[in-house]
């Protein structure tokens, strides 16, 4: 690895003209003080998107990260999250987000998991609103199937950009994949590390092959499928070290023995 991290350039384009990059950093869990150092360090490593939400309850710390980091607000995209349980308030709930984020529109806004009976319907009728008014450049959902993308595109005639899922290549599954694809949905994909990734042998096998760490192994993977990953940490070292996957490529041989980890963990 080299002292500076080589950031990907990746990215995808949404519905509505968005580019989205495929390497995000999330921060889940990551609160107060930390959540601005760790945003500020993210950027400064050369991230250029952000993902929070508002149950993270730390918005505003990520917007402080963001004003505090000196990169122009529309070199950043910046995704957050509303909960279905605000379904009928919802252009409130993102207002209140916009605040606290310290910007005039967020690029993503997502449900942040389904709800029950008419909310998810309801509520999306809210985001296309914001999307219209332009205070969400782009809409999408988050913990969906595939039944309920198809239930909120119906119920109002705009497909969301974006699904947000648990994904890894453990939980690989090209059945997944094809109704993201087949819907011209991007499959955006969160806790990565987490589920016993880092330590998984092959996965170990083909970092220590190749000079690279698991993490980066893994968020390589998701690039090279065109997939959104968000990883996160608050260790700077850690922040640099997921964020410097543009300098190789994994082989063939390599991405279908990760692939093959979704079907042998079913």
């Amino acid at each position: 690895m080299t002292d500076t991290p080589q950031i990907p350039d990746e990215s995808s384009n949404l519905r509505h003209g968005s580019r989205m990059p495929l390497l995000g950093f999330g921060t889940w869990q990551i609160k107060g003080d930390d959540a601005v150092r760790a945003t500020a360090v993210a950027l400064e490593a050369g991230y250029r998107h952000l993902d929070t939400a508002t149950v993270y309850g730390n918005e505003s710390e990520v917007g402080r990260g963001l004003a505090d980091s000196g990169v122009p607000r529309d070199d950043v995209f910046v995704t957050t999250k509303c909960p279905p349980s605000n379904a009928g308030r919802g252009l409130d709930t993102l207002r209140r987000s916009l605040d606290n984020l310290g910007t005039d529109h967020v690029d993503l806004w997502l449900i942040h998991w389904p709800g029950d009976g008419s909310a998810n319907s309801d509520l999306w009728g809210e985001f296309v609103e914001a999307n219209e008014a332009g205070l969400a450049r782009e809409i999408g959902v988050s913990n969906f199937d595939a039944a309920l993308l198809d239930e909120v595109t119906k119920a109002a005639g705009v497909t969301p950009a974006v699904n947000q899922i648990e994904w890894s290549p453990l939980l690989y599954d090209g059945a997944t994949v094809a109704e993201h694809r087949d819907r011209d949905i991007v499959l955006e994909g969160y806790s990565a590390l987490r589920g016993g990734t880092l330590t998984h042998p092959v996965i170990v096998g083909i970092a220590d092959r190749l000079g690279r760490t698991a993490a980066q192994v893994i968020i390589r993977w998701h690039l090279q499928h065109r997939f959104v990953v968000i990883p996160k940490s608050v260790n700077p070292d850690r922040i640099r070290s997921n964020a410097d996957v543009g300098g190789f490529e994994l082989a063939d041989d390599d991405m279908s023995a990760l692939d093959a980890l979704g079907g042998a963990a079913g």
